[in-house]
């Protein structure tokens, strides 16, 4: 990976609004560079979504957020990545990472009620071929999400003077 490359994920990571003219201006390139960088880097599966953090609970309709270990026995040829993949194609599920540890897998998953949740799990995860146990983690309060506080605090930076 290229310095320029590097240099052009760091500041969408920090923030995927910016666009190609303030980010060339920023790394004193040509903005149609930036502008082919960033197709390159769509095209290799390198930058694969632009999205926005929502703190849900702010949001009206909340959603009930879980993080569901899984231990599995590898299938044969596959490994963990079959299960995975079967795992991920639920679109209640938000993301699934191949886990050091005592459990293999990682599953977080949104849904509307701590009762979908459950059944999530009983009724689907449960029932793979191979999963062998799982443990379910609601999620209560989000501090920081992808890098960012979800609490803006209101910090008086300047210096005391005293006489």
């Amino acid at each position: 990976m290229t310095v320029l490359e590097k240099d052009i994920l760091e500041i969408l990571t920090e923030d995927a609004r910016i666009p190609a003219k303030k980010i060339a201006a920023m790394l004193s390139v040509d903005e149609d560079k930036v502008k082919n960088t960033i197709a390159e880097l769509e095209r290799s599966g390198v930058l694969v979504k632009y999205t926005a953090i929502v703190n849900s609970e702010k949001a009206e309709d909340a959603l009930v957020e879980a993080l569901i270990e899984v231990k599995v026995t590898p299938k044969k040829k596959e490994g963990f990545d079959g299960i995975a993949k079967q795992i991920a194609a639920f679109p209640e599920v938000k993301a699934v990472y191949l886990m050091s540890g005592a459990y293999d897998l990682a599953v977080l998953i949104e849904d509307k009620t701590l009762q979908q949740v459950s059944r999530f799990v009983s009724e689907r995860i449960s029932t793979f071929d191979g999963v062998l146990s799982t443990a379910t983690h609601f999620i209560l309060k989000k501090y920081k999400i992808e890098g960012t506080l979800t609490e803006k605090e209101d910090v008086d930076y300047r210096l005391s003077i005293q006489a």
